[in-house]
């Protein structure tokens, strides 16, 4: 069966942070995870967009909470593109060592029926799995296979890279990630982790003292594991920190000057909660299609 845009449809989760995935691909959708206030679940980029979640952050007591999508909200929406006329569906979602998520995929195709629906870990989070759904669409608009497609996300895996950094270590305290001494002790010496997804985990790579000494190891990291030739992918994501756009997109042209920036997106509620305002990730991945 020869794949394209016409029959194949791309689902990915809000996690990946590509809001306006719809709108430039009519062949996409987006199946939200939910944050929760108090309780009040709201749905990420449905009910609560961005600029709305961090302006409710900072006014809250409390941390608010996340939760995946049920298998029913997968198997509504893979419901809507069979009856749209897709007889194929891959479906990319955040690294299931992280969420659920995947899982609540898998359930909901197993319900679907027959193999209509190819659903993927991509190991890793964020603009790093539109990456991958822009990659995938590039293909369909020339024709594909889904051995095509296998073969790429499986190079996908190995050869994505993903670096950030957060604003504050107080939500990693928050939440768990790091305990309430380290993250005094980080914040009284402006430290800043940097952290990458490998293998689905968090891990860290390096720490920073300040802002520009990150920026620097991001470079340093982006130098080292890149060539300078046509095909070098980059993606920026920020949570309510739009003066990262400007001096990452000037790291790029300095140091890769072939590469193209193809997606600059806020982080959403869900990757926001446990980030924090203020962070920041770096995504690349080498694709010539």
């Amino acid at each position: 069966m020869e794949l394209t845009r016409q029959n194949t449809a791309i689902v990915l989760d809000s996690t990946s942070d590509f809001v306006e995935a719809r709108e430039r691909h009519a062949n996409m959708r987006i199946v939200p995870l939910y944050v929760l206030f108090d309780g009040e679940p709201l749905r990420d980029q449905v009910d609560i967009d961005s600029a709305g979640f961090y302006e409710r952050l900072a006014a809250a007591s409390s941390l608010p909470t996340t939760s995946q999508p049920t298998p029913a909200d997968f198997l509504a929406c893979y419901r809507e593109l069979v009856a749209g006329g897709f007889e194929r569906i891959w479906s990319l979602h955040l690294t299931s060592k992280l969420s659920g998520t995947y899982e609540s995929a898998v359930s909901a195709a197993g319900e679907l029926g027959g193999d209509r629906v190819r659903v993927v870990d991509t190991e890793t989070a964020s603009l790093a799995c539109a990456l991958l759904a822009e990659a995938i669409d590039r293909r369909l608009e020339r024709g594909t296979t889904d051995e095509e497609v296998e073969s790429l996300v499986d190079r996908f895996r190995r050869e994505n890279r993903v670096v950030f950094t957060v604003g504050t270590l107080e939500y990693l305290q928050k939440g768990g990630r790091i305990g309430k001494g380290q993250a005094l002790a980080g914040s009284l010496l402006n430290v800043k982790p940097i952290l990458s997804v490998e293998d689905g985990v968090i891990i860290p790579v390096a720490r920073a003292r300040g802002r520009q000494k990150a920026l620097q190891e991001f470079e340093r990291l982006f130098v080292a594991e890149t060539e300078d030739r046509d095909g070098l992918r980059v993606a920026i994501a920020h949570a309510n920190a739009p003066e990262w756009i400007d001096v990452i997109t000037t790291l790029v042209a300095r140091a890769r000057p072939k590469a193209t920036i193809d997606l600059v997106e806020p982080l959403g509620a869900v990757v926001g909660t446990h980030a924090g305002p203020g962070s920041v990730g770096f995504f690349w991945f080498q694709d010539e299609i």
